[in-house]
């Protein structure tokens, strides 16, 4: 059985984003789409996969290897290991009071060790060397060091994903995740874009905190990771196995 069909970009988003404003990063195998690795771990299907499918994921990611789906919704070929499975919500813009911060800095590539630094404390998701490159990076220092952030990920056409929102323990409860998320959507809008996010369905804090700026529950998803086999095959009749 396949993937339910999308018919929306925002249900498969790092698909939109790769056949669209960052097709310069995709690489690609048949209709598998991919950043690559020192981007982003996401890793994009049809909608419809079938057996070639999977056997051009295992060849681009390469055995062994961990792939990230967000918001796959089908089944797992036999034989591959299920190494993550998180349900999760996405949230749009519905009226957000977005505003630029004068203490927001923008952030560079010469930023990344502080960048890569906080994320390994915070652990806000994945954050990788390149995905500074994604979009805006904005931050707030204290004393010279990055001690908030947050920056641009998946960008479908007319969209923009708000990514990458983390605040140092020594400086939280002052409202500078709540200042660089509103920052960053105003960007986002300028371009003529909306914002939207992504966060773990049982992060209520992180819930709260986005309905209460002005962000809606558009749908509820999955975060999904699984490793290629050693050694991948072919499924010889066509058929995709569900496992686990």
């Amino acid at each position: 059985m396949s993937a339910t069909p999308h018919a929306h970009v925002l249900d498969n988003p790092a698909r939109a984003s790769l056949t669209g404003p960052h097709a310069h990063f995709a690489e690609r195998r048949g209709r598998v789409l991919r950043y690559p690795a020192d981007v982003s771990p996401w890793l994009a299907l049809p909608d419809d996969p079938d057996a070639d499918d999977w056997a051009d994921v295992a060849a681009l990611a390469g055995p062994g290897k961990e792939i990230a789906l967000p918001g796959f919704g089908g089944e797992i070929p036999a034989g591959w290991e299920i190494t993550f499975r998180g349900e999760g919500v996405q949230f749009v813009d519905d009226g957000l009071a977005a505003a630029p911060d004068p203490e927001a800095v923008r952030l560079g590539p010469a930023d990344v060790p502080e960048m890569l630094d906080l994320v390994e404390r915070t652990r806000p998701g994945p954050f990788l060397p390149r995905t500074v490159e994604l979009g805006t990076y904005l931050g707030i220092r204290r004393g010279g060091a990055l001690v908030a952030m947050a920056g641009e990920r998946l960008h479908p056409p007319g969209w923009t994903e708000i990514s990458a929102v983390c605040t140092d323990a020594t400086v939280r409860g002052q409202g500078l995740a709540t200042r660089l998320t509103l920052a960053v959507a105003h960007g986002i809008r300028a371009r003529g874009e909306t914002p939207f996010l992504h966060t773990g369905a049982d992060n209520t804090t992180a819930v709260r905190l986005y309905e209460s700026l002005g962000f809606r529950l558009r749908r509820r998803t999955r975060f999904l990771a699984a490793r290629v086999p050693e050694r991948p095959g072919r499924l010889e009749d066509g058929r995709v196995v569900a496992v686990g």
